[in-house]
């Protein structure tokens, strides 16, 4: 099994550190390998099957999270403000749209980035880009550049202490459906989105009486199944937590219940997916504005040869201006080939500009004319919109510009703390939810 497993190595990788000592992440490698898993193999599973379910026109996911987790960000506070947000877009779309949602956290391994270029110069000093916690130090320093592969062990632990924060908060009462007020006081008087979701609460609140008026409380009131991803993108770090399942004798990369791979590292013959052809878990890959449906079709052959539902997902990430132009093809032959794929919106990373302060950003109108253009590429092809993969955060953040509380761009410096790419803040993520519900409800 070690041999089919690191069919890998042999093919180009890209992407991945230029670690200084290869000695030092042969042991480190080895000691994750030793490592108990961060998930497990039946809720891996678990996953597949909720996803079939979106493959099938009968479930919507959302996927989201931080565009790259940092170490300092695994605090209770932090955690609890992004599944707050979660749970209340989840909230949005399930009872205004109507819709059962598939709840995916880009969390607890979101550690490493792809970059464009692999150095940065500031002030006339180049130094190695940052590619994330996982590899090295966002502090512009020679010293913090260098990637150490000690961080590998740093992001494993730190992802331990995420998942125990997200299994506590979404099993222990926090997730129960008698919260929906709860989460919000903080929110509510000063956000016209928080004013908007109240009243959806109120609203759930009163069928929740009526339920229980009736003698109803199923056990889905109570908490959510809530799952993890993250880019699968240092192939040693998800090889070495590859594990094999005792009840199927399948390997599952047990580092999240779902992996992706990104655009830049989606070609045929890499190791990306040669490694992610190997594992059981549900995979997704990142299509972009240049991708041809003839590629898309490869890769379906190549990672879910059997035609598995809710073993492929692809996460299209075309940009606001492209997704009317460049989806429709795609879809259109892929689905006349008879694959079964989910088909998810990233209307985040093809509408990113740069400010005339100098910060990345996006524009929520840009991000809900992408979603829309998802919606109406669908609906005239009479296929399934199957979800939104978004960057976002719990915090009151200054990252990207527009909605209800209007950001402007003079405003990006108050609050801009991504380690990334900007990411919505917290009203705009609900203001993103309604858009969607709307979206699905008329699709």
């Amino acid at each position: 099994m070690s041999n089919y497993l690191d069919s890998w190595r042999e093919l180009p990788a890209a992407q991945q550190p230029e670690w200084p000592d290869r000695g030092e992440l042969d042991k480190v490698v080895a000691e994750l390998s030793a490592l108990p898993p961060l998930v497990f193999a039946g809720e891996c599973d678990n996953l597949k099957a909720e996803l079939a379910a979106v493959t099938r026109g009968e479930a919507f996911v959302l996927q989201g999270g931080d565009c790259a987790e940092t170490f300092a960000g695994a605090t209770a506070d932090a955690v609890r403000n992004k599944l707050k947000t979660l749970l209340q877009m989840a909230i949005v779309l399930t009872y205004a749209g109507r819709v059962p949602v598939v709840k995916i956290g880009r969390i607890a391994g979101q550690f490493a980035k792809p970059r464009s270029k692999g150095t940065e110069v500031r002030g006339g000093v180049e130094l190695p880009a940052y590619r994330g916690d996982m590899v090295n130090g966002l502090d512009f320093t020679t010293e913090s550049r260098v990637p150490d592969p000690g961080r590998l062990l740093r992001a494993y632990h730190s992802s331990a202490v995420t998942l125990n924060l997200v299994r506590a908060f979404t099993k222990g009462g926090y997730a129960d459906l008698r919260q929906v007020h709860a989460w919000n006081q903080d929110f509510v008087s000063e956000s016209p989105a928080g004013k908007r979701y109240e009243r959806l609460a109120r609203e759930i609140d009163q069928a929740l009486a009526f339920m229980h008026a009736c003698g109803a409380d199923p056990a889905e009131f109570h908490g959510v199944e809530f799952y993890s991803s993250h880019e699968a993108l240092i192939l040693d770090y998800d090889r070495a937590l590859t594990r094999i399942d005792s009840r199927t004798g399948q390997p599952y990369d047990v580092s999240a219940h779902m992996v992706w791979i990104g655009e830049r590292t989606r070609q045929l013959d890499s190791a990306h997916v040669e490694f992610f052809s190997r594992i059981r878990n549900p995979i997704g890959v990142k299509l972009g504005p240049t991708t041809t449906a003839e590629e898309a079709l490869a890769l379906v052959e190549k990672l879910n040869p059997d035609n598995e539902p809710g073993r492929l997902t692809f996460i299209t990430r075309m940009g606001a201006s492209k997704i009317r132009e460049h989806l429709p093809a795609l879809v259109e032959k892929v689905t006349a080939n008879g694959a079964q794929v989910a088909w998810i919106c990233d209307p985040m990373h093809g509408n990113t500009f740069e400010a005339p302060s100098g910060h990345k950003t996006r524009r929520l109108d840009d991000v809900l004319d992408e979603v829309a253009g998802f919606f109406e590429v669908h609906r005239e092809l009479g296929t399934h919109p199957g979800g939104i993969h978004i960057e976002f955060t719990g915090d009151d953040v200054t990252e990207c510009v527009g909605g209800a509380d209007e950001i402007a761009e003079g405003d990006l410096s108050l609050r801009y703390e991504t380690a990334c790419d900007p990411r919505l803040n917290r009203s705009q993520s609900l203001d993103m939810a309604f858009r969607v519900a709307e979206l699905y409800r008329s699709s």
